[in-house]
């Protein structure tokens, strides 16, 4: 964390920072290969720079030789990857890792030291979402326009380490630019740490559910703390751990989470029977208790089932385009299936249900629209019903 008496730039000196640039052969991590690292580091007020030419093993494209003047016969006889991977590892694990659009150098150096044997997972900080968030006014917020308008010095542009130099130089404008508090603060904001809360990391969050889904936070000794439906759940879960919270109640919360588990739903209906249902089960502290309604059912008990068996709602899975059937018995969501097929093969029709409340009230709203279920019956297994 900065300190919030010292601007984020002069408290540099004391954390471990390595702003880093990278030449490559073209923009795709799996077909192309990285041609020159560049690296400033600073620490404990010491300023070091280190570079690299790469062998990137494959033809540099004539326009990038263009570019950055870096030639074929530059890179012949030049370390592979593999021949730095230690080095290099060495030298930026540990360390705030500062780049200009930094998903794209991370991206490269994460293949580059995986194939070479490597994990490499540093919090990373992009400098073109902190220029954002510092000059909101600005439209431009690329590294020639950070040179432009910062009076920043350039050796020899789309070189390694004279990018990584510029990079140095604009944290260092930045004191005089900006409150020291309001500096630190956003550069907080910014960095998108890789180590989120407890055992979670940034790495993990990337195999969550792109699209709809329910998550659930756990803190300490695995006591539930929330539970959420999103319509992008990866990028919801990453908002509420590294992101802005917009209330003293969401910073609690993400302070005591441990633990994430999610759950692809395929479609909105289906968020919103997990979700109920997890929040009926878990009783998570967070969660706002749903309020009694006036159009609930006296007696659950005596609250009748409309159809003659089971039933599977259809829903259309917005990310893949596959269809998702949800299982539905006696007010009781079972669960999701590939096929109407499957989802009858489970259910039994003897067995016991406990009347869930979340589920009539969901169902009721949605017939109200006109959901159309299918009913699950051995005579009739494809007949359309619509709950009137």
């Amino acid at each position: 964390m900065f300190e919030s008496s010292l601007s984020a730039a002069q408290a540099a000196g004391d954390l471990p920072i390595v702003f880093v640039d990278l030449e490559t052969t073209g923009g795709s991590v799996s077909e192309h290969r990285i041609t020159e690292v560049g690296v400033v580091e600073v620490a404990q007020g010491q300023v070091t720079r280190w570079s690299t030419l790469v062998d990137p093993g494959q033809p540099i494209p004539p326009f990038i030789q263009q570019l950055t003047g870096i030639t074929d016969q530059m890179v012949r006889g030049a370390p592979r990857f593999a021949d730095i991977a230690a080095q290099l590892h060495g030298r930026l694990a540990g360390k705030l890792f500062v780049a200009h659009n930094a998903a794209f150098d991370r991206g490269f150096l994460r293949a580059e030291f995986e194939r070479a044997g490597y994990s490499f997972n540093p919090d990373v900080l992009c400098t073109v979402r902190l220029s954002r968030a510092l000059f909101p006014g600005e439209k431009r917020h690329g590294l020639d326009a950070l040179v432009e308008r910062h009076a920043l010095v350039p050796s020899d542009r789309h070189r390694a380490l004279a990018d990584a130099d510029l990079l140095w130089q604009f944290w260092q404008r930045l004191p005089a630019l900006v409150p020291g508090e309001a500096l630190a603060s956003q550069i907080e904001r910014t960095t998108r740490r890789h180590v989120l809360a407890g055992d979670i990391t940034d790495e993990l969050i990337d195999t969550a559910p792109a699209g709809h889904g329910v998550y659930a936070f756990y803190g300490e000794n695995d006591v539930p703390l929330y539970v959420g439906r999103s319509v992008r759940v990866r990028q919801r879960v990453r908002a509420h751990l590294s992101g802005d919270r917009r209330s003293s109640r969401e910073q609690r919360m993400a302070q005591q989470v441990r633990r994430v588990e999610w759950r692809a739903t395929g479609g909105e209906l289906g968020a919103l029977l997990v979700e109920a249902q997890w929040i009926a089960t878990l009783k998570p502290s967070f969660n706002r208790v749903p309020r009694a309604s006036k159009r609930d059912p006296v007696d659950l008990g005596a609250t009748p089932w409309p159809f003659d068996g089971a039933v599977v709602v259809p829903e259309r899975d917005s990310t893949n385009g596959a269809d998702v059937y949800h299982l539905i018995d006696r007010w009781c969501y079972m669960g999701a299936f590939p096929s109407a097929t499957e989802a009858e093969a489970l259910v039994d029709r003897s067995a016991e249900r406990v009347f869930e409340l979340s589920t009539w009230r969901i169902l009721q709203t949605h017939f109200e629209r006109g959901l159309r279920v299918q009913v699950l019956q051995p005579s009739e297994a494809d007949r359309l019903t619509s709950a009137a």
